[in-house]
């Protein structure tokens, strides 16, 4: 059993990486994309966040489907769809065309509630933060590898990059739906196949306060990721340009180089660390430590609460710590702070996803589909708040204030339960029993 279910997490961590390399795609040639069609700074926010549109809706399906029927079958979908547009889209030479082809493409992202599911029926409590950062973490860092590797390998072709991309996709797919199990036995399988059809008990999920504060929590950080691996690269080579032309970093495809080795850096902190963000949670369950006010202090998974809630006060800070650093045009400690950005963001998306199937053990895709969907629609509005102000700098303050720190103040009230928080909610919408 144990070497099967590792087997199990090393199929969803490679088909989420490849997923998440797809995702970002993207993002890692935009410069070049905006070259070639002459896109202006306000056209490439928008292609930076249509990248999400399809995030929050399409994981929420993707969570209960994979509920229903499973997450090999799911998946297995995603990669095979995704690969195929990804391909048609190297062929393309109409902006508005490659535009809407991209769109599908990142449908590729909702494949991370599946994975989620799929993890969360093989590995047990006392292991699960562990487990589901090691999944997350490493397919994460796809975004990173795209972001560093792609205009490295490819240039300013980008159009085979994504051929290439689509081909290996559909290997994939094919891999997982031959070797994938969806769950440890057959009783775990039945009772998640029958918690998806139950819609009062998907509409409870939904409803519950907590499941809304770490909705909320995942768009603070997961959310905030994505939406910088969509815009860091042009956030770098306009609100830099002057900086990284004084590196020698002049023309499109060496600004392009530029930019995105710059722009990985918060990706691969995101995901590296996400397997640690994960274990800390563990390790704050197993030494039972509360150290926050307000937040519950005597429920079993308590202590998973009070190390998600430092790393959404750790991310505020840095998103203040991010605009300075640009105010006062230094870019070394710009880089400085997006390390420190990333590390939080990590702390945010491990200790999330760690309490996700405690929280709701019989429905772990219906909940990591709300949570981990709607939570990206943070990644559609953050580039357009991003790219909207005078000052490119002054987005990330805007966003820390106006946003960040009410989600915060939420998180610690909906956490204060010191029974069942999962009960409280807005209406009553029981589930069906079990």
């Amino acid at each position: 059993m144990k070497t099967h279910k590792v087997e199990q997490l090393v199929i969803a961590t490679i088909g989420f990486f490849w997923c998440f390399l797809m995702w970002f795609s993207t993002a890692a040639f935009s410069p070049s994309i905006a070259d070639h069609y002459g896109l202006s700074i306000a056209a490439l926010g928008l292609l930076a966040s249509s990248a999400l549109w399809m995030a929050p809706i399409g994981r929420i399906i993707a969570g209960w489907t994979a509920d229903r029927f499973g997450a090999p079958r799911t998946f297995a979908v995603i990669l095979a769809v995704c690969g195929l547009v990804s391909i048609a889209s190297g062929f393309t030479t109409n902006y508005t065309l490659l535009f809407i082809e991209r769109v599908i493409v990142a449908i590729a992202g909702v494949s991370f509630v599946v994975g989620i599911q799929h993890v969360a029926q093989w590995f047990d409590s006392d292991e699960i933060g562990t487990a589901e950062g090691l999944y997350a973490g490493t397919g994460n860092v796809g975004a990173g590898v795209g972001a560093l590797l792609l205009p490295r390998v490819f240039g300013i072709d980008y159009q085979s990059a994504f051929i290439f991309l689509g081909v290996v996709a559909l290997l994939l797919a094919a891999w997982y739906l031959w070797r994938g199990e969806a769950a440890r036995d057959v009783e775990t399988r039945e009772r998640t196949s029958k918690g998806a059809t139950d819609w009062r008990g998907t509409v409870f999920v939904w409803s519950r306060y907590i499941a809304i504060a770490l909705m909320l929590a995942y768009a603070m950080s997961f959310g905030l990721e994505i939406a910088l691996n969509s815009w860091l690269s042009s956030y770098f080579a306009e609100g830099f340009k002057t900086e990284l032309a004084a590196l020698g970093f002049t023309t499109v495809a060496g600004m392009q180089v530029a930019a995105g080795t710059f722009a990985a850096v918060q990706s691969f902190m995101a995901s590296l660390f996400r397997p640690f963000a994960g274990f800390m949670s563990d390790t704050f369950q197993k030494k039972g430590w509360t150290p926050l006010p307000i937040v519950a202090k005597s429920l079993p998974y308590a202590p998973r609460l009070h190390w998600l809630g430092i790393a959404l006060i750790l991310i505020t800070l840095a998103m203040l710590a991010l605009t300075l650093a640009g105010l006062a045009g230094l870019l070394p400690l710009s880089v400085i702070a997006l390390v420190a950005l990333g590390l939080f963001i990590s702390f945010g998306t491990g200790g999330t996803f760690a309490l996700v199937p405690l929280l709701f053990p019989d429905r772990p895709g219906v909940a990591a589909g709300f949570i981990g969907g709607v939570s990206c629609t943070g990644g559609i509005v953050y580039p357009l708040m991003f790219a909207g102000g005078s000052n490119i700098h002054m987005g990330y303050a805007y966003t820390a204030i106006f946003l960040f720190i009410p989600f915060v103040l939420f998180f610690f009230w909906a956490a204060r339960y010191e029974r069942a928080p999962a009960e409280h909610g807005i209406g009553e919408f029981k589930p069906a029993a079990d």
